[in-house]
């Protein structure tokens, strides 16, 4: 088949090089022309494990191309990807400027019959709306039709979920459409659902919104736990070898975040309230995901007696979760600015996302270091925000050494807390109870501050 997918982000740029990996001639189309010849050169703009070897190989095989222009993009193609950004808005919607935008062009340069998908996540009732939107610009009587086909990709695993998803979802008012869509996905041998625009839509608002609701709850136990003397890991494993419930999105942490579950709950909320609807259970799941990592800061402020001037951090971790550099809504890089704005400096540190931290913090009170164990050195403690595993096998020994006081706050749960104590830390996590009555003896000389019962 001939494809175009529009927009080279990361549901695009994915999609674009594993549509052409299938075989298919593929062209990417994006209006960064900075960006573009990056990508001809092989200079991948994002880190997705395995992406830059199937991008390289595609190009130089002739099966993928990049351009700027979206009329030549779609000039030959059967099948037009739509997989532009839609950010929350300020209102708590989602910002379809960028879809509306593309749906005009597309309709301006139409000159034969194509089916029009849009992947991006967008609000129920919106692909309706992009028909019309494309009829309206056209400049001829031209047949097209249009498919919601959402894309249900996890940052860090997207080759693999889109070699092999669970399902594949097509939406669309047209058989003709549907149809050329099961060619495209046939070879998967999954399950494939043909529904409605407006069921498409929902499934994916739906699938994100319970997710998120499953962190939530999970990190609702982990602050039940704390205060009880329960394991929250030994809970999750029990709660998630129930066939019923599964063990994934069980781990408790400092929150989610990341470019798709804060924007597609509150949209989804938004869509609720719009439907004179109060979601009650969403507005608790954001407001879960807030207060986490509220806690989280709050450990710090009341071990060190809420008086965090002059202390310096080590922080390890700022992209919003592991095997990517994605800070977009990352609660690490929100616990650094709660950090730093209560006058602490930090040393941090993350694999791939120090670039864009650094564009988005800049400075001010913040030193990007070069490894894992350079962020420690001289620190008042440890902070652990992201999950990456290298994170997970750090020398306890060498990072005592480095610290100026032994005290790790791990919010991911990396680390495991007998060896962790048996080191001579203290340690305090989630969902797990520190061992409050040695803390006044643990504490660096000369720090006021209060014992921490019950993990508050």
């Amino acid at each position: 088949m001939k494809i175009c997918v529009i927009g080279t982000g990361y549901v695009g740029l994915v999609g674009a090089a594993i549509f052409s990996n299938w075989g298919n001639e593929v062209i990417g189309v994006d209006i960064d022309l900075e960006k573009i010849k990056r990508i001809k050169k092989g200079h991948i703009p994002i880190y997705e494990p395995g992406l830059s070897e199937i991008v390289l190989k595609n190009i130089s095989q002739g099966r993928l191309s990049f351009t700027t222009s979206l009329s030549d993009g779609i000039k030959n193609a059967e099948i037009v990807f739509v997989c532009v950004g839609t950010p929350q808005s300020d209102t708590g919607d989602a910002d379809l400027s960028q879809v509306w935008k593309v749906a005009e062009e597309i309709g301006k340069n139409l000159t034969g019959y194509k089916v029009v998908v849009i992947k991006s996540t967008v609000p129920v009732g919106t692909n309706e709306k992009v028909k019309k939107v494309i009829r309206s610009t056209l400049r001829s009587n031209i047949r097209f039709d249009v498919v919601s086909n959402p894309e249900f990709l996890r940052e860090g695993y997207s080759v693999e979920d889109m070699e092999n998803p669970d399902r594949t979802v097509i939406g669309s008012d047209s058989e003709k459409a549907i149809n050329l869509m099961k060619k495209l996905y046939k070879h998967l041998g999954k399950p494939i659902i043909s529904c409605d625009f407006r069921s498409a839509e929902m499934i994916k608002y739906a699938s994100n919104a319970f997710l998120a609701s499953k962190i939530s709850f999970v990190n609702e136990m982990a602050q039940i736990c704390e205060r009880s003397g329960a394991d929250i890991d030994v809970v999750a494993k029990g709660m998630g070898l129930d066939s019923r419930i599964g063990p994934r999105f069980l781990k408790a942490g400092i929150g989610y975040g990341g470019s798709c579950f804060p924007k597609d709950v509150s949209a989804l909320y938004k869509t609720s309230s719009d439907q004179d609807y109060d979601f009650k259970l969403l507005r608790g799941v954001m407001e879960v995901n807030q207060v986490q990592k509220e806690y989280f800061v709050n450990k710090v402020k009341r071990y060190f007696g809420g008086n965090l001037a002059g202390k310096t951090f080590g922080v390890l971790g700022l992209a919003f979760k592991n095997n990517t550099d994605d800070i977009r809504d990352s609660v690490a890089v929100e616990v650094v600015k709660d950090i730093r704005g209560l006058g602490a400096c930090q040393n941090v540190f993350d694999p791939q996302a120090m670039k864009n931290a650094k564009q988005l913090l800049g400075d001010v009170s913040i030193k990007y270091c070069l490894d894992k164990y350079e962020a420690l050195k001289g620190a008042d403690a440890l902070l652990i925000l992201t999950e990456w595993e290298e994170f997970a096998a750090l020398d306890l020994r060498k990072v005592k050494k480095m610290l100026k006081n032994p005290v790790i706050f791990d919010g991911r749960i990396l680390l495991d807390r007998k060896e962790v104590e048996n080191a001579g830390f203290v340690y305090f996590t989630v969902g797990k109870r520190t061992t409050g009555t040695e803390l006044l003896d643990k504490r660096p000389s000369g720090t006021p501050g209060v014992i921490l019962k019950n993990g508050s």
